[in-house]
C-alpha cells in the first residue's frame, strides 16, 4: 500500500494514534492537500469505523481510539486549512444541559463530528438554559446538539428549546438530542429535530439536519 491518502485512513480505522502524525507530516511534505487528506483519509476513515460501530463489528473503546487518531492528524491539517481558507461543513455547537456533568459521550460525539468536517464547539457541562442562549446568539451555530445522561435532566432539554423559541432563536437552527436515557418518541415530544443514540448516528443526523437547512 503506497497510497498516502489510504495509508491515512486505514490508521485512522485501526486507531494507530501513535503514527498518525508521521504519516500526516509525510504527506504534507509531498505536497498533498491538507483539503484532501482530510475528505479522503480522515472523514472517510471515521465514516468506516462508524459504520463498524453500527454494525457492532467495534465498540465504544475501538472508536474513541479512532477518534483520538483522527483528531491528531486534524490538530496538524487544521491550522493549514485555517490559514488556506478552507470551510466545514457546518457549524454545531454541543452542551450537557443544567444538572448533569456526564461528559464523556458528548465528548465522543464532539469527535465524531470534527472528524466528519463539522467545526464543533463545546461549551461543555452543567450548561444553565440562560448561558446557553447567550452563546447561541454569539456563536449562531447551524446546530446543536444537546446531552443527558440523567433521567432528571431531561426536561431541560425541553427548557433550552422553549427558550429558543421565546427568544426568536429556534427557526434559525436544528436542534439533536442525545444521551442514554433520551429515544426518539422523547426527542419528538420536546420538538427537537433528531435523536442519536451514539455517536455515530449523531453524524449521521448531523448531515441530514445540514442537508435540510440548505434547502
Amino acid at each position: 500500500m503506497t497510497n498516502p491518502i489510504e495509508i491515512i485512513r486505514q490508521a485512522v480505522i485501526e486507531g494507530r494514534h501513535n503514527e498518525i502524525e508521521a504519516l500526516v507530516d509525510k504527506a504534507l511534505e509531498n505536497e498533498m492537500d491538507p483539503e484532501l487528506i482530510i475528505n479522503r483519509a480522515m472523514i472517510a476513515g471515521m465514516d468506516v469505523v462508524g459504520q463498524k460501530f453500527s454494525s457492532n463489528e467495534i465498540f465504544v473503546p475501538e472508536m474513541l481510539v479512532s477518534a483520538v487518531t483522527m483528531n491528531k492528524g486534524l490538530a496538524i491539517l487544521k491550522p493549514l486549512l485555517q490559514s488556506g481558507g478552507g470551510g466545514s461543513r457546518g457549524k454545531i455547537v454541543v452542551c450537557t444541559v443544567k444538572g448533569d456533568v456526564h461528559d464523556i459521550g458528548k465528548n465522543l460525539v464532539k469527535m465524531m463530528l470534527e472528524g466528519a468536517g463539522f467545526s464543533v464547539t463545546d461549551l461543555g457541562v452543567d450548561l444553565s438554559v440562560e448561558n446557553l442562549i447567550e452563546e447561541i446568539k454569539q456563536l449562531k451555530p447551524d446546530i446543536l446538539g444537546l446531552s443527558a445522561l440523567l433521567t432528571t435532566t431531561m426536561p431541560e432539554m425541553q427548557k433550552v428549546i422553549e427558550a429558543l423559541g421565546d427568544e426568536g432563536l429556534r427557526d434559525s437552527l436544528r436542534i439533536m438530542v442525545g444521551g442514554a436515557p433520551v429515544d426518539a418518541a422523547f426527542a419528538e415530544k420536546i420538538g427537537a429535530d433528531g435523536y442519536g443514540k451514539d455517536a455515530a448516528e449523531a453524524v449521521r443526523i448531523a448531515r441530514s439536519l445540514q442537508a435540510l437547512s440548505k434547502r
